[in-house]
């Protein structure tokens, strides 16, 4: 007790393409507003309050093309990975299983467990969890504990719930 909340808070870092909405699901998480945002140069971090007993520092860093390469330096303490794909454009989920696959190759990563958020749910045209988690090839990470919910960032919908998913995901690794 008495001690101070960030450093016993786990890091989680969010990850995706760029326009996937990772920033609007943080800002949305740490609000409750859809707030107008622009592409991540950098990264944006927050202390996302679960409950009365659970935080997360939660760190959304940039998913443009010439930003992936500077993702391995926010793996540093990470306690589990969050992984946003637009469920609504099929067209990049072989970019975002590329981009995947990297980032959990990295070593600072290993057995770390992974949520893969599949935003925009709330649009028509969105993939089933089942056809992103086949792109994804997902059924192939058994080397950690993974998870696919769905969500929207727009909505507010399945965000709580999927975060404290990645706190039980944290507990049990």
């Amino acid at each position: 007790m008495g001690q101070a909340r960030s450093s016993t808070c786990p890091q989680v870092v969010l990850m995706g393409l760029d326009a996937a909405g990772k920033s609007t699901l943080l800002a949305r998480l740490l609000t409750g507003q859809v707030m107008e945002t622009s592409p991540t140069v950098g990264f944006n971090v927050g202390t996302l309050d679960l409950d009365k007993k659970t935080s997360l520092i939660v760190w959304d860093v940039g998913g443009q093309r010439n930003m992936r390469p500077n993702w391995r330096y926010y793996l540093d303490d990470c306690k589990a990975l969050v992984f946003v794909v637009d469920s609504s454009d099929p067209a990049r989920l072989p970019e975002a299983q590329k981009a995947l696959k990297k980032v959990l190759s990295d070593e600072k990563l290993r057995g770390v467990p992974l949520m893969v958020l599949a935003n925009k749910k709330d649009l028509s045209n969105s993939m089933t969890i089942r056809e992103i988690s086949n792109h994804l090839d997902l059924p192939s990470y058994s080397d950690r504990s993974w998870e696919i919910q769905a969500c929207s960032a727009l909505k507010g919908l399945g965000l709580q719930q999927a975060f404290l998913s990645v706190s039980k995901l944290i507990k049990k690794s």
